[in-house]
């Protein structure tokens, strides 16, 4: 259709409507009328299409895959899943709906039946190579190493080739350069996110600025856990702080609070994104913050449509956007030094100590787990490391084993991420010579039990080329040190700038043989771990890490800045 081939789809779905009115019968046209809401982001209304769709021509097989992909982004996925056999008992080679069956089953933990979908996906259809990430992400899901390197590289030659374009998150997540990153991003924008024209009234001279935050996971999650004591601590006679979200309503502590302490809440969750960027243009917002960047559910289309005169990328997505539409990156000189600016679209902006946001009031459950209780050996070393399973690497795990071999006795603590990951890690270790029950599971638990079991933890062993973020920060608020190696990317970089804002650097390795190093002599020197975990507890109150209200005055520094410096015409 010529209106939608031009960029008009709201006229093209017009078009659609009146074909409809003219044939009510006309399946087609129902089906394509719920693509094009889809790429408007109105989800529900989609639903609606592709269900009378399925009610005109119930052997459909399209219909039912694009319900199952509506169902998946609005978080209902055992209809998604029963959508996708439904295409699949269709038509059987639907390569495409295989790979949606094994997207859904991903988000949900069934790791191993996700890798037979992609397989049988891959194998229907060769040239669908978009598959080949969504592959990897799921033999680093379950730690399944064998053939991962090769899939690897695959993946970073269609980035290099540009034959293919990789969701960039996926991409942060393998031994990649900050450059090869950018290009990632560059290519994703560029077939992903089609931008809009710039529309704002004018701020009032003298006026209060208005910060917008724009996210899904304002609710139980990592970045709720940060952000929170800054919504609360920012300066109303400064500033108007608004939220917006467009994920869903958990019901959750966290939610209830990260609503009350904003000026204005405005849930987005069943707009467009052109109803959302217009919901934010009217709210006059002169910063609009997003928090989520190219992370799981994330609406960068929102930001596509320019609402706001300044757009800023911050906390949730660690590199860069890739696009032009985004002007800044809050960053601090550790995790992107200056002399990166060339790999990053948006001009990065430092913060002074650390970029990350963290939450000085935090509860920690006042009851202490025994390590009997959480399976430990009472005396020897716990190494712990509760990152998910996809940030294990085989060559970190190689340093792992051999630290555990040297240490006598000692465990390592992990995160009992999915059973397929945990029956191919305790398999790994057998194979390096370390007995499997040297392996610790721990479940998941709600984050002030989760912090209270840092405790019982001598050290936090961290990964690459993926640091821990949120983990990290948790590891140094439950009082337990983390040793990590900074490698050459934002996301390897992290644990490093948390350490040194708590004045713990010497935990900040730069060479896996260093790493491995140092948690050799610090399992053969328990009087050391001691003393790093008492400075630990010193530097917790009065270095700047979890100094909440300091973090807060330089944020507002940076977007004052940001503000004044804007000029030309999307500037004010």
């Amino acid at each position: 259709m010529s209106a939608h081939r031009s960029g008009q789809p709201r006229a093209a779905a017009e078009i659609i409507r009146k074909a409809i009115s003219l044939e009510p019968q006309f399946a087609l046209a129902h089906n394509d009328l719920g693509n094009m809401l889809m790429e408007q982001g109105r989800i529900s209304d989609a639903v609606a299409c592709y269900r009378r769709t399925i009610e005109i021509a119930p052997d459909f097989p399209e219909a039912h895959n694009n319900l199952g992909n509506a169902c998946q982004m609005s978080h209902s996925l055992p209809e998604a899943f029963d959508c996708y056999r439904k295409a699949i008992e269709l038509r059987p080679g639907y390569a495409e709906a295989h790979r949606n069956l094994g997207s859904a089953l991903l988000r949900v933990g069934r790791v191993a039946e996700a890798g037979a979908a992609f397989e049988t996906a891959l194998t229907l259809d060769p040239a669908l190579t978009e598959v080949i990430p969504l592959l990897v992400r799921e033999m680093q899901q379950a730690c399944a190493w064998d053939g991962l390197d090769r899939w690897s590289q695959r993946v970073i030659h269609l980035v290099e080739t540009g034959s293919g374009t990789v969701n960039p998150f996926l991409f942060l997540c393998l031994d990649t350069t900050p450059a090869q990153q950018l290009r990632c991003a560059r290519q994703w924008a560029a077939q992903h996110l089609p931008g809009g024209p710039p529309r704002w009234a004018a701020h009032p001279e003298g006026g209060r600025m208005t910060v917008g935050y724009l996210s899904a996971d304002f609710q139980e999650h990592a970045t709720a856990h940060l952000i929170s004591e800054v919504f609360e601590r920012h300066d109303r006679l400064r500033f108007r702080v608004f939220g917006y979200s467009y994920g869903r309503d958990d019901g959750s502590a966290a939610r209830r609070r990260i609503v009350q302490s904003l000026d204005r809440f405005v849930d987005l969750e069943s707009a467009s994104f052109f109803d959302a960027a217009q919901q934010i243009r009217a709210d006059g917002v002169d910063i609009l913050v997003d928090l989520k960047g190219y992370t799981a559910g994330a609406r960068p289309q929102i930001l596509a449509l320019r609402p706001a005169p300044v757009q800023v990328s911050y906390l949730g997505y660690p590199g860069s956007l890739g696009t032009d539409f985004v002007d800044y990156l809050l960053a601090d000189p550790f995790v992107v030094p200056a002399d990166q600016q060339p790999h990053y679209a948006e001009r990065i902006v430092h913060l002074p100590d650390c970029y990350q946001a963290n939450d000085s009031t935090r509860a920690i459950a006042a009851r202490i787990p025994t390590r009997a209780e959480c399976g430990l050996p009472e005396t020897a070393t716990v190494f712990c490391c509760f990152s998910a399973a996809y940030k294990i690497t085989a060559r970190m795990f190689d340093v792992w084993m051999r630290i555990l071999t040297a240490a006598q006795g000692s465990v390592l603590w992990l995160l009992q991420s999915n059973p397929t990951a945990t029956a191919n890690l305790r398999r790994e270790a057998e194979a390096r010579g370390v007995c499997a029950d040297r392996l610790v599971f721990a479940p998941e638990l709600p984050n002030p039990e989760h912090l209270a079991r840092f405790a019982v933890a001598n050290l936090f062993l961290d990964t690459l080329p993926y640091n821990g973020h949120t983990l990290a920060s948790d590891a140094l608020w439950g009082g337990c040190p983390v040793l990590t190696c900074a490698g050459e990317t934002f996301a390897s970089r992290v644990a490093g700038s948390l350490l040194r804002a708590i004045g713990l650097p010497e935990l900040v390795a730069t060479s896996l043989a260093e790493y491995e190093a140092l948690a050799r002599r610090l399992a053969a020197a328990p009087n050391r771990l001691r003393a790093l975990r008492e400075k630990l507890r010193r530097n917790r109150g009065t270095f700047p890490l979890f100094d909440c209200a300091r973090f807060t005055r330089n944020l507002e520094a940076a977007y004052a800045a940001m503000v004044a410096t804007a000029s030309g015409p999307v500037r004010r």
